[in-house]
């Protein structure tokens, strides 16, 4: 308990990473805040503010000719991200003029898009231009697991003694435009279906826990000093369970192992395992597939009713939109009927909920650099450790995106897609320096190489 109290220590906290710069020192800080921002009600207005601030100041150290950072060799992903921005506006705009939902309406909306939708793109293209390091994202990851391990004790101890669960709504309220579960601050909640306690921390609802704490855990994976990397892992698990999200604990345990194969696949003892695994599950296919039904099964029944209202939502978005709103889909989400328990149509699955409000344009404007972005940040993670991370934060993403809608909960995941961004470029001090990685070590010789030309030619 004493190393853990000791870690609280700001300077301590920071001391190795010496002097931060200024965008350092505010998405540190952002992040390490989470929980004070929780219980002032604005949580929900810090990612909005920082990532547009930082956005403004890029633009115009750009229009000063002030260099952002070296030429890249994937800057055209970048571009990618800020298309799909505009083309989810614009399919914004069409549902809503298809549906005649007025000026009023579209205004609003947009708001809602700059706060999500555009907030994913606005962070990509910080992690990219901006001079970050990502190991503060995860030293700042285990400083919400410390805070998690210090405080989890009297959430429960709140449960035991049967304290009000709901605490208050921030009066930031008013400035946010959200739902009150965006503001409203609560000890813990009592599942309807089993009654069992659950805790949200400082989430909207109990598993996007599961998938911030996921993010934080990963990202303490990638801490290299043994005790915070520690701290940071077992408070980000700890949140996972207490949140009881079923699919936050399978990507704890999938997605670390996923990454770590995914990002040798060109060391030969990987390839010659692979190809091993691969003989087995065609050989005892039938078996592991009805295995795999069963878990599947089993899973989906720990909670039963929120499983139904789940395929409910989603057969009524999909068919809605094939018979009503194909390309642009309906511009805004609806409530649904007793059915789905007035949950809204378009919620609680990324893809079903994109079809519904944005149509099939929508979908593929986010789907296409998504998929881009993984596959490109799949060939840097066989050299470069930051793009490991940034693909590791892709694979979360992924999971997550089947039972929650990405874009609501931007304002919490936005360090996921400034990795993302970090992860794309070619940074010299990220790349692998293991001698069994021949790649990287050909890429960092590359480096070291076109940056002694470069510099003899700026000194000739």
């Amino acid at each position: 308990m004493k190393s853990m109290l000791k870690q609280i220590d700001s300077s301590a906290r920071w001391q190795e990473f010496g002097e931060l710069s200024f965008e350092e020192s505010v998405i540190s800080k952002s992040v390490t805040y989470t929980f004070v921002f929780y219980l002032i009600g604005a949580l929900y207005l810090v990612a909005p503010i920082v990532g547009w601030a930082m956005l403004g100041a890029i633009v115009l150290r750009w229009s000063m000719n002030q260099p952002l950072v070296n030429a890249q060799n994937s800057y055209w992903v970048v571009w990618l991200w800020v298309a799909c921005a505009l083309m989810l506006e614009l399919c914004l705009v069409a549902g809503h003029m298809n549906f005649d939902l007025g000026l009023g309406k579209v205004i609003k909306s947009t708001i809602g898009w700059a706060k999500g939708w555009a907030l994913l793109s606005v962070f990509v293209v910080l992690g990219y231009c901006l001079n970050i390091r990502y190991q503060l994202i995860c030293r700042a990851a285990c400083v919400i697991g410390l805070i998690a391990l210090l405080l989890t004790p009297f959430l429960v101890l709140a449960y035991l003694l049967g304290l009000p669960d709901f605490l208050y709504v921030s009066p930031l309220k008013v400035l946010g435009g959200a739902g009150d579960e965006y503001f409203t601050v609560i000890l813990y909640e009592i599942d309807p279906g089993n009654g069992s306690p659950r805790w949200r921390f400082f989430a909207p609802w109990a598993p996007a826990v599961g998938l911030v704490a996921n993010l934080y855990f990963l990202s303490a994976w990638f801490e290299k000093n043994e005790k915070w990397r520690f701290i940071g892992l077992l408070g980000n698990a700890l949140m996972i369970a207490m949140a009881a999200s079923r699919m936050g604990m399978i990507v704890m345990l999938l997605v670390p192992i996923g990454v770590w194969g995914l990002s040798r696949l060109t060391r030969p003892w990987v390839m010659v395992c692979a190809s091993i695994s691969l003989l087995i599950l065609v050989v005892f296919y039938e078996p592991i597939l009805y295995a795999f039904t069963d878990l599947v099964s089993d899973i989906k029944g720990a909670r039963a009713d929120s499983t139904r209202v789940r395929e409910a939502l989603g057969n009524i978005a999909v068919y809605r939109w094939q018979s009503e709103a194909y390309w642009f889909g309906h511009g805004v989400v609806e409530s649904g009927s007793h059915l789905v328990e007035f949950m809204p149509i378009g919620s609680h699955h990324n893809w079903y909920g994109l079809l519904f409000v944005k149509g099939m344009v929508g979908l593929l404007s986010f789907l296409v650099p998504f998929a881009i972005t993984s596959c490109v940040l799949l060939v840097k993670a066989q050299y470069q450790v930051s793009s490991r991370l940034g693909l590791g934060m892709c694979l979360i993403v992924w999971f997550f995106s089947l039972s929650e809608n990405v874009e609501a909960l931007a304002y919490m995941t936005w360090p996921a897609w400034l990795m993302i961004g970090v992860g794309l470029r070619s940074e010299l001090r990220d790349i692998d320096t293991n001698k069994d990685n021949l790649l990287g070590q050909l890429r960092l010789k590359s480096e070291k190489t076109s940056r002694a030309k470069l510099s003899s030619t700026l000194n000739a």
